[in-house]
């Protein structure tokens, strides 16, 4: 290997190249900066761009030279040539040649913001008119790069892009601890850490299309040498921005190199891309953390606040929806009733969840009129716009919701239109809830999706929230507008297409409140998220199951889109009996709701519910704008939760703890370090939502340092199960 003179390893800095005695051209670093991480490359003309570090920002990047530009996994590895590492790309090129070879063709940097920059890197095939532009995106206050890869060519005819991956991530590590998600429907977002071995981890969906995200998510944490800590150590962690059937795989090799690639999934889907034509990926989110799992999640809160999630800035309003009140059975006079009790609760907003619509076919339950999404007139005499003009006149806002992705098979749009239904020719179309999917690929059908919500919005100008749910999968995929060479683009033409629709109607209804529902958590990610404001993570709303759901949404995802519903007890999807103290303890730790029938509460219970929801008024911007700390993982076997909000100038934070399971015959306490707090600072500790004058805490109404709070702590006295705890802390 040449030996490169020291003057020469200073020129990089300057934005120069290294050329060795010779003429012969080394490579350059090319470093994609936030304020604390860099993805640096090493790049130079007409050779491979080859990964040298992704990882804490360093003095003196030029030094990521002199491995030699060969020694080191591509940034984006084709199949072809003498690449074996984790592929990125395969394609079949026009004369039905299986090899890509990618080589550097330059790159570019531009300024969008003050706090983002993009850096596009162009690829080009050594011997086709073939480029891939790989677009990084540095959000630097946050610690965020985005990537996204996107495809075109000059060929003679279309070529088959069989494998497109968003990014390519290679670490190097003495071993690797993956956390990921998985669960079901009413579990979802379930924790798990596991070492990975030899053979890797594959994360997928792959036959669903709509709600992928039920059985597994689309995003991961990665700690190196040892599990993660929550607020120590070296932490990955990386998001899939799409809805759609998608693979995140992680494959250690020989070297112990551990490659990561994500994208969206090449089952049945190959892709024709005719010349001129371009092909997007969805972006991978990533960020780095020095500072354990903790800092990871904090990154991300922060960044989708500020840049993937709808009015991510802005306190979301408590509201009480209808669906466990009410399910189908209800007129006028039950929702009006609801609106009373929710005024007099102090809630600011109602919700109309399913049952409204169909004539021909009444929406009374599950098994029709989905689709017909017309005023039921004898459930609903005088319209949506009374019952919205109702609400405001009670002080409340009022939304709605609609399934305008879904069909009955008993329903007039499944009778004028059986060529928008999702199916396989000839075969019986299979159904799911006693419904169908709409066949989102077709410019026409997203047309009466995206009339669906316009429709709906225009029936009273009070409506202000949009619940949007998606109640089934695909099965049986295919389609009657594509061709039938074309088959296998429906599953991402399918997401495309819900996209174009959420495009058009954020630019028509930029204010208005949209939920992403689908059966509860099953579409979440951020490509979806950043049309909405705020996710439903689970149908179950048992304040048990749903500390360990949002423990697991909250490491990838904010506190602030995360709807949290206090519900009846017993409750409605496991019969279990808890304490509605509890159960506002849980759901104040996220956007607090209710979903039952208020007038099941009475007696100290509704006074108990008037004061919650006070408190949650005061502590609201803590929970929903501030840093989250988890302190106690309800995964240990202790059977206790408990995590931290605290404002972003550390004059104020929030204690939840709760206990599970777990019982102390003795009264033995639950002693909790907070974490994030000034250690300079004083604070008043004062308990909320207390259900006697005894607190749990001892030093309740007195005043602490941050110091001793987070290296002393608070005891708290909640022994039995289901017993917890809420503390107020505020700069004296």
């Amino acid at each position: 290997m040449t030996r490169i003179p020291p003057l020469l390893r200073f020129l990089p800095l300057l934005g120069l190249a290294v050329t060795l005695p010779g003429g012969q051209k080394q490579a350059e670093i090319l470093e994609i900066a936030t304020a604390g991480s860099a993805l640096v490359l090493a790049v130079a003309p007409d050779a491979p761009v080859v990964f040298r570090h992704y990882g804490g920002r360093t003095a003196g990047a030029d030094a990521f030279l002199y491995k030699g530009h060969r020694d080191g996994p591509e940034v984006y590895p084709a199949f072809g040539g003498t690449n074996f590492a984790n592929l990125a790309l395969s394609v079949v090129h026009a004369d039905g040649s299986l090899t890509t070879e990618l080589v550097y063709a330059g790159h570019e940097r531009r300024a969008l913001d003050a706090g983002r920059e993009e850096t596009v890197v162009h690829l080009k095939d050594k011997l086709y008119p073939l480029t891939v532009d790989l677009h990084f995106t540095a959000h630097k206050a946050e610690d965020v790069i985005t990537q996204r890869a996107v495809l075109s060519h000059r060929e003679k005819a279309p070529v088959r892009v069989e494998t497109i991956a968003s990014a390519c991530l290679p670490l190097q590590a003495g071993a690797y601890y993956l956390t990921h998600f998985h669960g079901a429907w009413g579990r979802e977002m379930r924790v798990t850490e596991e070492k990975l071995t030899p053979g890797g981890k594959i994360i997928e969906e792959y036959r669903k299309g709509v709600q992928t995200t039920m059985s597994d998510n689309p995003s991961f944490m990665l700690a190196l040498e040892h599990p993660a800590d929550e607020e120590a150590g070296e932490v990955y962690a990386g998001a899939l921005a799409w809805s759609g059937n998608y693979r995140l795989s992680f494959a250690p090799d020989e070297l112990e190199t551990l490659h990561i690639t994500a994208g969206m999934n090449p089952f049945a889907a190959a892709r024709m891309v005719a010349p001129g034509e371009a092909l997007e990926t969805p972006a991978m989110v990533l960020t780095y953390s020095a500072r354990g799992r903790g800092q990871a999640s904090r990154n991300l809160h922060d960044w989708s606040r500020r840049h993937a999630l709808a009015h991510g800035g802005e306190p979301r309003a408590i509201l009480l929806n209808s669906w466990e009140g009410a399910y189908f059975a209800f007129d006028e006079k039950t929702l009006t009733g609801m609106m009373d009790d929710a005024a007099a609760l102090g809630i600011e907003m109602f919700v109309l969840d399913d049952g409204w619509f169909g004539n021909k076919h009444p929406r009374n339950d599950a098994r029709a009129g989905l689709g017909d999404w017309q005023v039921n007139r004898q459930k609903l005499p005088r319209g949506i716009g009374h019952l919205a003009d109702y609400a405001v006149s009670k002080g409340l806002r009022f939304g709605i919701w609609i399934e305008p992705e879904m069909v009955n098979p008993r329903s007039e749009l499944a009778e004028n239109h059986p060529e928008w239904v999702v199916k396989s020719p000839g075969r019986e179309i299979p159904q799911r809830r006693n419904q169908w999917v709409l066949d989102l690929s077709n410019p026409a059908v997203q047309d009466f999706v995206e009339k669906v919500f316009d429709d709906t919005v225009a029936l009273s100008p009070n409506i202000t929230y949009i619940k949007w749910d998606a109640n089934r999968p695909v099965w049986s995929a295919g389609s009657e507008y594509l061709p039938a060479d074309r088959q296998t683009h429906f599953w991402k033409d399918y997401v495309d297409g819900l996209y174009k629709v959420y495009e058009r109607v954020r630019a028509k209804h930029p204010d208005i409140t949209i939920q992403l529902c689908s059966s509860g958590g099953a579409r979440l990610d951020y490509g979806a998220l950043k049309y909405h404001d705020e996710f439903w993570a689970s149908d179950n709303t048992n304040a048990v199951d749903r500390v360990l759901i949002q423990y697991g949404a909250g490491m990838i995802y904010p506190a602030i889109a995360t709807a949290s519903h206090v519900s009846a007890s017993p409750n409605h999807q496991t019969g279990m009996m808890v304490p509605l103290k509890f159960r506002f303890d849980v759901a104040m730790s996220g956007r607090l709701g209710m979903e039952l029938q208020p007038k099941d509460i009475a007696g100290a219970d509704l006074e108990f519910a008037r004061r919650a929801i006070q408190n949650y008024k005061r502590i609201r911007p803590v929970v929903q704008l501030g840093d989250l700390y988890r302190l106690c993982s309800p995964y240990d076997e202790k059977g206790r939760a408990a995590l931290a909000y605290v404002s972003k100038d550390r004059k104020e934070a929030v204690l939840f703890a709760y206990n599970l399971y777990h019982f102390h015959a003795r009264g033995f306490t639950f002693d909790v370090k907070l974490k994030g707090l000034d250690p300079a600072k004083t604070y008043t500790v004062s308990e909320l939502n207390m259900k006697t004058s005894k607190s749990v805490f001892p030093g309740n109404k007195k005043t602490f340092t941050g110091d001793y709070l987070m290296k002393a702590g608070v005891s708290l006295s909640i022994p039995r199960p289901q017993e917890s705890a809420v503390l107020h802390m505020t700069e004296k």
